[in-house]
Parts: C-alpha cells; sequence; structure tokens
C-alpha cells in the first residue's frame, strides 16, 4: 500500500517500521523483560506449538503491511528501541476497522510512551487512512494496560469470554473501542490535554 512504510513522531518517541535491524535490540529487550511479559504473551494453543521467530515475525508482519492489512511498528524512545505497537487486523469495506496491541520494555513504563504511542497510531489510522474504528483487547488482570485505555477515553465493550491464547491458556479479555466520531479533535491531543491535567473534560468527544 502507498502509505507504508510511514514514521510517526512526538517529541523523542517515534513509532517506525519494525525490521530485521531491530533483531538484536528485540531480543535484548525481550530477554531483560521476561518475567515482565510473560503473563501477557500471546502463545500457540497447538500441541508443541511454537511462536514465530523474530526474522518470521517481521517477514509476515511485513507481508501484512505491503497488503494493507498491518502496520508493525518498533516503538523508539530517546533513541533506544523501547518496544512493539502493532495496528492489525485492518479491514476496509463497510467495516473500517483495526486492533491494536503493544509491549513496552519495564524501565520506560509510566512515562506516558504507550498512551502516546496508541494516540498515533489512533490519529493515523483515522484520519490519514480514513478507517472508523479502532479497539484494544486486554486481560482483565492487566491493570497497567486497563489504565492506557481508561486515560484515552476509549469505551469499555465487555468481555469476549476464551478471546486470544494467552500465556498457555485460552484467556478472557475486555474489549475497548473508539470510531473517529468520539475524537474530532484527535486523540493525541486529547491525550495532551489529559496529561496537562485539564479540567472539565468529560470524554474524548468533549
Amino acid at each position: 500500500m502507498n502509505y507504508w512504510p510511514v514514521t510517526l513522531r512526538e517529541d523523542t518517541l517515534v513509532l517506525r517500521p519494525l525490521s530485521m535491524r531491530d533483531a538484536k535490540a528485540f531480543k535484548e529487550v525481550r530477554q531483560r523483560n521476561r518475567r515482565w511479559l510473560a503473563r501477557w504473551e500471546a502463545s500457540s494453543p497447538e500441541l508443541r506449538g511454537q511462536l514465530p521467530t523474530f526474522r518470521q515475525m517481521v517477514r509476515h508482519l511485513s507481508s501484512q503491511a505491503r497488503s494493507g492489512s498491518a502496520l508493525p511498528f518498533a516503538i523508539e524512545f530517546e533513541g533506544e528501541f523501547a518496544g512493539q505497537l502493532t495496528v492489525s487486523g485492518i479491514t476496509w469495506g463497510s467495516l473500517r476497522s483495526v486492533s491494536i496491541g503493544y509491549w513496552i520494555d519495564e524501565r520506560w513504563a509510566g512515562r506516558g510512551l504507550v498512551p502516546t504511542s496508541v494516540a498515533l497510531a489512533t490519529d493515523f489510522c483515522f484520519f490519514e487512512l480514513n478507517l472508523h474504528r479502532a479497539e484494544i483487547n486486554i486481560r482483565p488482570e492487566n491493570k497497567a494496560s486497563l489504565r492506557v485505555v481508561e486515560k484515552l477515553g476509549f469505551r469499555d465493550e465487555g468481555v469476549r469470554e476464551q478471546y486470544l491464547h494467552i500465556d498457555g491458556e485460552w484467556r478472557d479479555h475486555r474489549s475497548f473501542a473508539l470510531v473517529v466520531d468520539d475524537i474530532p479533535g484527535g486523540l493525541l491531543n486529547y491525550w495532551k490535554h489529559v496529561r496537562a491535567g485539564e479540567q472539565g473534560l468529560a470524554g474524548p468527544g468533549a
């Protein structure tokens, strides 16, 4: 698709295409964060099923990006690889919807990198790709990730039972969503107001 590759920026935070060159940094960050990420990791339901290698993952996601069904971003902060955000399941036609997933290096947690990354990606999907709906699915136990959607004003649409295979089991997820009409001024702009502590904001559409 003619919109990929694309790089999105907000100060020293950069979303750029995940690439083979990230292999070393990806492996180091994932190894250091193994305990931090283990409970939320996708797993294979097949007997002895194994997740793809980094190379296989990048090839697969890059192919999806070229076909217009995914946006695989590396999260880079102050010049360092800090995590990953993937816009997946891009559906065109009458639905025009996406799903967003992410993870972050624990040492950068709590600095607003994930909400900012989600806001950047959502605005790109809504205002550049002319998509209509973005959803994020989160395990009910993942309090850190729940805070992300709370800060960004995503609407809670309820529980999807046994939605994804995570950490060796089929796990329930809560589904959160926004549509473009919820954020006429853009999600990044709304998030900046939240961070600045402005009062009187009832929600993204306020």
